[in-house]
């Protein structure tokens, strides 16, 4: 067993965490059902590494060092032979449900299998393996190759061996890794979700238009980003799916996900990737 890392899924997590653990000098294997998927998502960290270069935070031989610790498959049994899987497949529980179970199948009993769920019940995730202390939500902040915390999140029967190992891991990567317990939403979307969900409303209610609002909350707040663009950043999907989480787990109507957000979705407006959410972005 080395200490290869296995990436579930090539999307916008996905490849951004296959990027800062290949750039720690770990290799990993990124696995996607879809060729075109992983053909992407390599361009992508290409393109963020030349992005380094251009800051002067990397040279050209680092970045052909990173694209050269990189494998990819499109076989979710290449997760054979990594120490550690992180799955970042889309935030939808029966999909994590299944690709837990077939890696439970696939891999080696010591293995760790990690969550980047955003949302959603490690504990339930790790009811579908027989190794319920060894699954762990490992959740990264999006730009993955620039944000610095990470959620670490024990389900109910996680191990303390397992926690530091992955505790361990994110310092390796360079992150700052913060302990929570497995509630829906943990930390950051309990918090967050509520104040996008809020200004979706403003917006839906005519209190201020998308550009007033998140002007409001970066200068008045000191928010980098407001949060209507940050929503459209991080998949109006993405929102939409972990504030039905909140809603359903926790049963409280602050967590209604708002009608406008519903539309939008509905429409496939979601965000910077679809190239339209509350703002417009070329392709």
């Amino acid at each position: 067993m080395t200490d290869r890392i296995a990436v579930i899924g090539a999307g916008q997590m996905g490849n951004g965490i296959a990027h800062v653990c290949a750039q720690a000098g770990l290799p990993v294997t990124m696995i996607d059902v879809a060729a075109e998927a992983l053909e992407r998502g390599r361009k992508t960290i290409a393109a963020n590494l030349d992005r380094q270069i251009k800051k002067g935070t990397i040279d050209a031989a680092a970045k052909d060092a990173t694209l050269g610790r990189i494998a990819d498959s499109s076989d979710l049994a290449a997760a054979a032979d990594a120490s550690v899987v992180i799955e970042a497949a889309t935030e939808h529980a029966p999909l994590k449900f299944k690709i837990f179970a077939d890696l439970d199948r696939l891999t080696p009993p010591e293995t760790i299998l990690a969550s980047n769920t955003s949302s959603i019940s490690i504990t339930e995730i790790a009811a579908n393996t027989s190794r319920p202390e060894l699954v762990i939500g490992m959740h990264f902040m999006n730009p993955v190759a620039m944000m610095q915390l990470v959620e670490v999140i024990r389900g109910l029967a996680t191990n303390d061996a397992t926690t530091a190992k992955v505790v361990d891991l994110a310092k390796q990567l360079g992150k700052t890794p913060v302990e929570v317990n497995d509630y829906p939403g943990f930390v950051a979307n309990r918090i967050l979700m509520p104040m996008i969900n809020e200004a979706i409303f403003c917006l839906m209610e005519g209190v201020g238009t998308a550009e007033a609002i998140d002007t409001v909350m970066k200068l008045g707040m000191n928010h980098p980003m407001g949060p209507l663009a940050l929503a459209d950043l991080i998949g109006l999907d993405t929102c939409l799916a972990i504030l039905e989480v909140l809603h359903s787990s926790l049963g409280d109507p602050k967590y209604r996900p708002c009608p406008l957000l519903r539309k939008y979705v509905a429409a496939g407006w979601l965000g910077r990737k679809s190239g339209r959410g509350f703002y417009e972005y070329a392709k």
